[in-house]
């Protein structure tokens, strides 16, 4: 930011030496080849995010080669996107998030925030996230490059799902009308040939072993179907007046304590704590505060939270099982 700074305050071109000289950071270089390292390292940062850093000569009496940024190039005109197109960046990003993919993606993100454009629209429905982002609630992107492909080609796919971690595997023929996200989460909506009725699929629960059958165009979206609308029916939150009980080592779960009741006292692996109560509300919330006690909180009941701590926990620890 310093040398952005200096190389727009300046309308001539400055040498290396005396950016040394006046922009902070670099006066502190143990040795010439050390800011040499460093200025190249920042001129190829400014380069590569777009800033037009330009060279030439000093002065028509002085050739040594200097810096400086085109302020004409460097000044951008209004960037406007319609809520349509800000989604479509939100979705981009979230689907570009694979270890080579994602410096682009955040550094084109980031220009667009820098130039004023919001980015993150929550009337569509669509958030931008970050590599923080847990995998394990999104789902194999194996699973979901084939499902865009065949919802773009207009096939039927198969493949196996469960409704839960502690249920077996069945076998699904579903015609795909569109995949939503929905609280960090992605999902399938589609009809169901094995039910013969509308059905929403967690990615996460649907196995990597997915195909596409069928001719192609034989699949379309129904006129007027609301995709987030009947992914948010399936997985409405819990009522308000809804409950958990989860086990807090003692000692630990401070803040946890505070919103809850203790319902007794009880040991769990060997370890002393409190079963607790307290009210669900929104269970993504509270799923991801206890995840970020580790093993000084379990959930006890409900299963769909249990299963929503186990989920994140893994997804944490690097694990391979992402369902």
């Amino acid at each position: 930011m310093n040398l952005v700074i200096a190389l727009l305050s300046t309308r001539t071109f400055i040498t290396a030496e005396r950016i040394r000289e006046t922009v902070s950071g670099y006066a502190d270089s143990p040795s010439d080849e050390a800011f040499s390292r460093m200025f190249e390292r920042d001129k190829n940062e400014l380069r590569d995010l777009g800033i037009p850093l330009e060279t030439g000569r000093v002065s028509s009496l002085d050739p040594t080669e200097g810096y400086k940024i085109n302020r004409e190039a460097y000044a951008l005109a209004p960037v406007e996107l319609t809520a349509d197109e800000a989604a479509a960046v939100a979705m981009a990003a979230q689907l570009w998030e694979s270890p080579e993919m994602v410096t682009v993606t955040q550094g084109a993100l980031l220009k667009l925030r820098a130039a004023g454009v919001d980015v993150d629209v929550p009337e569509a429905g669509v958030a931008i996230t970050t590599t923080t982002s847990l995998p394990g609630l999104r789902g194999s992107e194996v699973v979901l490059g084939t499902l865009l492909a065949a919802i773009d080609s207009g096939q039927a796919v198969q493949f196996k799902h469960r409704a839960s971690r502690s249920e077996p595997y069945t076998d699904r023929t579903v015609e795909p009308w569109g995949v939503v996200t929905h609280r960090g989460r992605w999902y399938l909506v589609g009809h169901d040939r094995t039910r013969d009725a509308t059905r929403t699929f967690r990615l996460s629960r649907i196995d990597a072993e997915i195909r596409a059958i069928g001719p192609r165009d034989a699949v379309h979206r129904p006129d007027g179907v609301d995709l987030r609308q009947i992914v948010h029916q399936a997985v409405a939150d819990l009522p308000p007046s809804a409950q958990a009980k989860v086990w807090v080592a003692d000692g630990r779960g401070t803040a946890l304590r505070r919103q809850a009741a203790i319902v007794t006292t009880r040991a769990l692996a060997g370890r002393g704590g409190d079963e607790i109560a307290l009210d669900i509300g929104r269970q993504d919330r509270l799923a991801r505060e206890i995840a970020g006690y580790g093993a000084d909180a379990v959930v006890l009941e409900p299963e769909s939270l249990r299963e929503d701590v186990m989920t994140r926990l893994r997804a944490q620890a690097g694990g391979g099982d992402q369902s």
